[in-house]
């Protein structure tokens, strides 16, 4: 398929070209069987850190690229292209931990945790989520307090990607009263009292483990605190800007893969004795899904440019992946219908395209709370 050529830079041309060859080498082969088993493939994340994937928007003196969002969200894009599951462990890992460790640790905390995160060796996480704190994450329960030099934390997370097989997670704990009570930990899976809880089944995006975080007097030193004590909301909420940005490109990454497969088919697919493809109506279902691509795609590389030159806002991030999702949702039901029968039945991955896009409907804040966070913010209220 043609592309449109958005000029990101001979940069992120180059992320593109090898994360998409190794993506579609190691990964989409992959895709069907992380699927249908559930099933994480942990070893692909060595390779992935070989190519530097996991560094991107680390600087170089800690292992990293030193390279920017836009080619984080390039190479995000050609991860999910290849299969949603892993593009969604990956973003948690090299977005959601990495790059807050990144942007809110210490020397020490950098020193002692980004080199193996980096390389692969381990695997990062990220929880703000309870069961009962989803939207309203500031309302969290889970308790963190001091006793001599260590915190003691009692309760449990929720909803937390990668925590089956996490080594490395920052976690969001209460310290005080209020929003100004929060601080954002670094815990290791090996932690007296951390232990993980009940692992939930979801709909799509299988294969990208997803599970229970439980926390017994869990001891946690005093040097594992990230950021400012109390002032974990404030990286916890300029961490969403970047997340919501990155992530998009998930969805990008499945839009791709809806034409990937329905433009081969309606060429070959013949029904009145012509190609399907010849119908007018079939070509505007593919004119509708191309759109529906690059209209995201320039979002969100726009907000990832701006994020790159420290002029992102709050209501465009969530712009771009309110936009990137809902957009991805459309066109994997129309890459479902496009297939007619076949689209409907698991010899084809489009079914899966539809499930794993409707996760970011909810993921990285409800598409209800991006609506209410762009109009708050742009209203001023």
């Amino acid at each position: 398929m043609a592309e449109l050529d958005f000029a990101l830079g001979e940069t992120a041309d180059m992320i593109r070209e090898s994360t998409r060859r190794y993506a579609a080498d190691r990964i989409a082969p992959l895709a069907a069987r992380i699927d249908a088993e559930d099933w994480f493939p942990r070893e692909l994340w060595p390779e992935m850190g070989s190519l530097g994937l996991h560094g991107i928007t680390v600087e170089e003196e800690w292992g990293g690229l030193g390279l920017g969002y836009i080619e984080h969200v390039v190479a995000q894009e050609e991860v999910a292209r290849a299969s949603a599951s892993i593009g969604l462990s990956y973003g948690a890992h090299s977005n959601l931990c990495i790059n807050q460790l990144r942007r809110w640790g210490n020397e020490e905390q950098k020193s002692k945790y980004l080199p193996k995160l980096i390389s692969g060796e381990h695997v990062g996480s990220l929880a703000m989520s309870e069961a009962g704190a989803g939207s309203d994450v500031v309302s969290m329960k889970l308790r963190a307090e001091r006793r001599g030099d260590r915190y003691i934390l009692n309760g449990t997370k929720f909803w937390i990607t990668n925590a089956s097989y996490a080594d490395t997670l920052i976690v969001y704990a209460k310290t005080g009263e209020g929003s100004r009570g929060i601080t954002a930990f670094i815990i290791e899976k090996e932690m007296k009292g951390f232990s993980i809880g009940q692992k939930i089944e979801k709909v799509g995006m299988r294969g990208s483990p997803t599970a229970e975080l439980v926390f017994d007097e869990c001891e946690v030193p005093e040097e594992n605190v990230m950021g400012p004590l109390n002032g974990g909301v404030a990286v916890l909420m300029s961490g969403l800007d970047y997340e919501r940005t990155v992530l998009s490109g998930i969805q990008l990454g499945i839009m791709q893969a809806c034409l990937d497969v329905v433009l081969p088919y309606v060429r070959e697919r013949k029904q009145f004795g012509q190609p399907i493809g010849a119908f007018q109506l079939m070509q505007a279902k593919i004119a509708d899904m191309y759109v529906a691509l690059n209209s995201a795609r320039a979002y969100a590389y726009a907000v990832a440019r701006a994020c790159d030159a420290g002029m992102t806002t709050r209501f465009d991030a969530a712009g771009a992946i309110l936009l990137a999702s809902e957009n991805a949702v459309k066109v994997a039901l129309e890459a479902v219908q496009a297939l007619g029968g076949a689209g409907y039945t698991r010899d084809w991955p489009v079914e899966r395209y539809m499930r794993d896009a409707k996760l970011l409907d909810i993921g990285a804040g409800t598409n209800e709370i991006r609506r209410m966070l762009i109009g708050r913010e742009l209203i001023g209220v």
